[in-house]
């Protein structure tokens, strides 16, 4: 994950460098020509730019409000994958049975079901930055499934086929019944829900047209201001030009940067560290099964201990 609990200053001015160099020079050419040519003087009334500045305002604001509609929108899914890879993993764990010569099978099928949904959890999140979707999940699948996964253009939905195909085999051998097969299948569907809908906020481009007319009344308002500010302000209309300009430049960096969630940047939904999460839990919830078997036996009787003193 690329997020950090501080990001430098250095990475948010570098992100306008460009931009506030263009304004800088910009400001101190006209207040150089004011002063050394004060016959061509121009002045604007100061509410010419204050009008635009009100009108980038309101369009800024609603550009900012989509975009982080769009990251948290991102986030919530992800949420949703944790929280079904969670009950995918308890599901296969408390749901498949089989007599005692099968259970050595039966447990390697569930810990290739639950590496496996790791894996998908990872590539998707690489797939969606557009990188290898095998960068980081390569471990956790064997040789079959790997092969079976470059047959497809999308990593991640043959991994969620491989599942459906594991599944309607559990359900043939009688390790579950038809309630239990029909509850996995639907988390299994939920699954491919929250990648369609990271797929959707992936492709789905914020509209071209909007941030050029956002670009358009920006630099008409950097254009028109220096010539508002140069009657109050003189050549300390620069370092002013150069502030005002910068708050409105990050407004809609920030902006842009929120309105694609999945392009490793440190603006991201941490899509990695949520990967990893889910491996620590799910390893921990497969590997601690047996203790925690034993461990359901003994409330019973703690219940009547509880229940005699009161």
């Amino acid at each position: 994950m690329l997020l950090k609990e501080n990001i430098p200053v250095k990475y948010v001015v570098g992100k306008i460098k460009n931009e506030l160099l263009l304004v800088a020079g910009y400001a101190v050419s006209i207040a150089l020509f004011h002063r050394f040519f004060p016959e061509y003087r121009i002045s604007i009334p100061i509410a010419v730019p204050a009008i635009l500045a009100t009108i980038i305002s309101l369009l800024l604001a609603f550009r900012s409000n989509q975009a982080y509609d769009r990251w948290w929108e991102a986030r919530s899914i992800w949420g949703a994958i944790v929280n079904d890879s969670r009950s995918l993993t308890r599901e296969l764990i408390t749901f498949l049975d089989g007599d005692n010569a099968a259970c050595e099978e039966i447990e390697g099928f569930k810990k290739r079901f639950v590496h496996r949904q790791i894996a998908w959890c990872y590539g998707l999140s690489q797939s969606l930055r557009k990188q290898d979707p095998y960068a980081k999940n390569a471990h956790l699948l064997v040789d079959e499934e790997v092969k079976f996964t470059h047959r497809f253009n999308n990593m991640p939905n043959s991994l969620l086929k491989l599942h459906g195909l594991d599944l309607k085999l559990a359900y043939k051998n009688g390790w579950l019944n038809d309630y239990q097969q029909v509850q996995i299948d639907g988390t299994l569907t939920r699954l491919c829900d929250a990648m369609g809908k990271c797929e959707r906020i992936k492709n789905t481009v914020f509209p071209v047209t909007y941030s050029l007319y956002i670009h358009f009344c920006l630099y008409l308002f950097i254009i028109l201001l220096p010539f508002g500010l140069i009657e109050f302000f003189g050549m300390f209309e620069v370092p002013l030009i150069i502030a005002i300009a910068a708050a409105f430049l990050l407004v809609e960096k920030m902006a842009i940067h929120l309105q694609d969630p999945f392009e490793n940047k440190p603006t991201d939904t941490p899509t990695t560290a949520i990967s990893q999460t889910i491996e620590r839990d799910l390893k921990q919830m497969l590997n601690d099964k047996h203790e925690s078997e034993k461990a359901a036996v003994q409330p019973a009787a703690a219940k009547a201990d509880v229940y005699y003193i009161l």
